[in-house]
């Protein structure tokens, strides 16, 4: 239901008109009856009409992510669809974009859902046949059925539990740490990258001794650029400090770029050798010199920040380790901690109750009980008021 309508102020002055709309309960965000006023965006206009409403007895503020909270409570969201939206609201790409939509609209929790639905359906045929197994319409041996259907699901839910840290990625970033020695080319590469001056550049070794982070929309995926202290030998403690970091973020980061200046080895093979074979290498400052190289197992870019040279190719290569490491189209994957810790707590529940042969079948059952009541604390239906305060604190009071 809706209607143009003019707002007008205790003495009757109008103080803006525009839309007015009824959502009936169940039909609302909410589930509950809701008005909803779409009026002029002026900050004056605003705020009249909300100290106009904040007059009228029985109304009050939203508070931070009240009409989510109310629509969870209602029933109308499950937990990871709460998160959903909440990323969706903060999303940067269009990775980010279309990931936030999918758990928004039920994706995630109706996967958990039916995996728990199963247990539950598991739980009911195998107490079925302890509790009526003089019963003639109670088939016997169930567990011939059953267990095999609860392999299956572990195998299932064993797989997606492998596949978090894509999810993660996306929703947190991929993390680049930019490692190698002072006067690399680090803070250059870093500001090439950002096609801005983010980090200080100068001759003067040790530059850099906090790591300097930089976020990046690489192919429509969240990037997180880290450039670190030069890692060197040192008597300063703060530039300790600083290595320490540079050596944190490098075992932290997703993929390591491994800095060394073509001007200050003898030949690449030298630069090579000492290279870590999972990172990509980087021969910087290509413009003052040319090193001739193969590659010998590991991935070798000849780059200068000044020039460009090598930066195209180097971001192909960067986009070529995001998509190994990333989410497929429409694919359902945990994107928090919570979703992890629980979700293995729910496999090695299960997995007890699959490979247990030998124990009680009560025992078993009880296994994919608490496999089941793993999943309902992700998606919310089970034990977690603790929680909410801190999912909901997210939100603007607009949601």
């Amino acid at each position: 239901m809706a209607r143009l309508a003019k707002l007008r102020d205790a003495s009757g002055e109008v103080l803006d008109h525009g839309l007015s709309l009824f959502f009936p309960s169940p039909h609302s965000f909410t589930g509950e009856d809701v008005a909803e006023l779409q009026i002029h965006g002026g900050r004056a206009s605003i705020s009249a009409v909300l100290s106009r409403l904040s007059d009228l007895p029985g109304l009050r503020h939203a508070e931070a992510g009240e009409f989510t909270k109310r629509a969870f409570e209602n029933g109308r969201m499950d937990l990871t669809a709460v998160e959903g939206l909440s990323d969706l609201i903060r999303a940067e790409t269009e990775a980010q974009r279309k990931q936030a939509m999918g758990q928004a609209v039920g994706v995630l929790g109706s996967l958990y859902s039916g995996w728990a639905h199963k247990m539950t359906h598991a739980r009911a045929m195998v107490e079925a046949e302890l509790d009526f197994s003089d019963e003639d319409d109670i088939p016997g041996a169930v567990s011939d059925r059953i267990w095999p259907e609860m392999q299956a699901l572990l195998d299932e839910m064993k797989q997606h539990l492998s596949r978090a840290r894509a999810g993660e990625i996306v929703r947190d970033g991929f993390r680049i740490a930019l490692i190698g020695p002072p006067n690399a080319g680090k803070s250059s590469l870093l500001n090439a990258l950002a096609k801005r001056d983010v980090a200080i550049v100068s001759d003067i070794a040790g530059t850099t001794r906090d790591i300097v982070e930089v976020r990046l929309d690489i192919g429509g995926h969240l990037v997180l650029v880290q450039d670190t202290a030069g890692i060197r030998s040192s008597e300063d403690q703060i530039e300790l400090e600083g290595i320490r970091r540079s050596l944190r973020a490098a075992e932290e980061a997703d993929l390591v770029l491994e800095l060394r200046d073509a001007t200050a080895i003898d030949t690449a093979v030298d630069a090579i050798a000492g290279a870590n074979p999972n990172n990509l290498l980087l021969l910087t400052k290509s413009d003052l010199r040319q090193l001739e190289f193969e590659t010998t197992g590991s991935e070798v870019f000849s780059i200068s920040a000044k020039t460009g040279a090598g930066i195209d190719l180097l971001m192909e290569e960067i986009k070529k380790r995001i998509g190994q490491n990333h989410a497929g189209a429409g694919e359902a994957l945990p994107t928090r901690d919570r979703h992890v810790q629980y979700l293995k707590t729910c496999v090695a529940e299960a997995e007890k109750a699959v490979r247990g042969r030998i124990l009680p079948i009560e025992v078993r059952s009880e296994y994919l009980r608490n496999a089941a009541t793993a999943l309902g604390r992700i998606t919310g239906r089970v034990d977690v008021e603790d929680l909410l305060g801190v999912i909901f604190s997210e939100f603007c009071v607009g949601k």
